[in-house]
């Protein structure tokens, strides 16, 4: 793609043979703007190309400088062995080299008209180049965005101008209509200037500007944008955050309230408490009414069931068996129990005999004796003194 910049030109004094000796600085590193239309864009308004240091200064960049032809105004067509002779009016005399962010360059004006032109105040340098257009967007050291880096400059002329970017169309695209030039906000049209005004809606609003009001407002346009995109970006990744704090507190919470659930589960009432005091007196007393010598001070309940099963049945009856084994002997226990306790009282007595503990007891025991064996061998009646 064609391309052109403009510098002024400065450091003038003539030689002997009337020419005219100048330097000038042409291509900057940097960033500059153009309209979107201009570098093949059209649905961008305003394009931010990058040439980097490396690419301005490089060495084929430089060599293109030297003895490039110096021209009036920038012709139609790029410059050529065909047609030099018709456009050159002088040419870079030297090697470029590199000034701060410019190209300093030498240059030398054979053409008498040429240099009457420039002696008469037309000064300004516009350098016409070819680069290609790298559309890979990115971000400088300093932070600064663009949309294309320009690649492989290679200088065709250099061409003295009354104003690079006097009026719309020179401001833009030369008027010669040989490569585009970057806009520059600082500078200062003639007074010639047509004024051509363009309608720019800001905010919904029609605002008629001139074009170089409407590219500035472009340009704050999409760095709004861009801010505004940076902002909703930022947002997001907030509310992602704070979304993801929420979930582990809830998940905190939820893990908390589960705790309380548990120990809630552990905290015996008053009626469990009776309960459980009446179910231990409870096994306490069938326990001793089937083994009455059983120790159950410190024993579990279910040490006190194998315990009892122990007694009556014998260690034995224990050893190496489950608890639910133990559970059910014991239950089977309690049962012969309560079918015992609840047999004819009479019957018992009769059954066990009488106990004596004392000498006069003795003497009831012998009579009740003496009655059950009459008793037994038919008599119907039987006297106790």
């Amino acid at each position: 793609m064609q391309f052109i910049d403009a510098a002024v030109v400065a450091g003038t004094r003539r030689t002997a043979d009337g020419y005219l000796i100048a330097e000038a600085r042409a291509v900057r590193a940097g960033i500059q703007l153009y309209l979107g239309d201009e570098v093949g864009k059209p649905e961008m308004k305003v394009v931010r190309v990058y040439r980097p240091a490396e690419e301005v200064f490089a060495d084929a960049s430089l060599q293109s400088f030297t003895h490039a032809p110096v021209t009036v105004n920038h012709p139609k067509e790029a410059v050529s062995a065909t047609n030099w002779k018709d456009l050159a009016v002088g040419e870079v005399s030297t090697l470029a080299k590199k000034d701060g962010e410019w190209v300093w360059l030498p240059l030398i004006l054979k053409d008498a008209a040429a240099i009457k032109d420039v002696e008469g105040g037309k000064r300004e340098l516009s350098a016409g180049y070819e680069c290609l257009l790298d559309w890979t967007a990115g971000t400088t050291e300093d932070g600064q965005a663009f949309d294309a880096v320009q690649r492989d400059i290679k200088i065709n002329h250099l061409a003295v101008v009354d104003r690079a970017r006097a009026g719309s169309k020179a401001r833009i695209g030369d008027g010669a209509n040989w490569g585009i030039s970057p806009f520059t906000p600082d500078h200062k049209p003639t007074e010639e200037k047509i004024m051509t005004l363009k309608t720019v809606t800001v905010d919904g609003i029609p605002v008629e500007v001139t074009d170089q009001g409407a590219v500035v407002i472009g340009t704050l346009q999409t760095r709004l944008a861009d801010a505004n995109t940076k902002l909703t970006d930022a947002e997001k990744a907030h509310q992602v955050t704070v979304a993801a704090k929420d979930a582990s507190h809830a998940k905190e919470l939820a893990a908390k309230d589960a705790e309380i659930d548990a120990l809630k589960g552990k905290v015996v009432s008053d009626a469990d408490i009776d309960k459980r005091v009446q179910a231990r007196a409870d096994l306490l007393s069938v326990a001793k009414s089937i083994a009455k010598d059983l120790k159950t001070e410190g024993l579990a309940d279910a040490a006190i069931r194998k315990a009892v099963v122990a007694a009556k049945l014998g260690d034995a009856a224990v050893a190496d068996k489950a608890d639910a084994y133990i559970d059910a002997r014991f239950d089977i226990l309690v049962e012969d129990a309560k079918k015992a306790g609840s047999a004819d009282p009479f019957a018992r007595v009769v059954a066990d005999g009488i106990t004596p503990t004392n000498d006069a007891d003795k003497v009831v025991t012998d009579a009740y004796a003496l009655m059950v064996a009459d008793m037994k061998a038919g008599k119907t009646s039987a006297t106790v003194n």
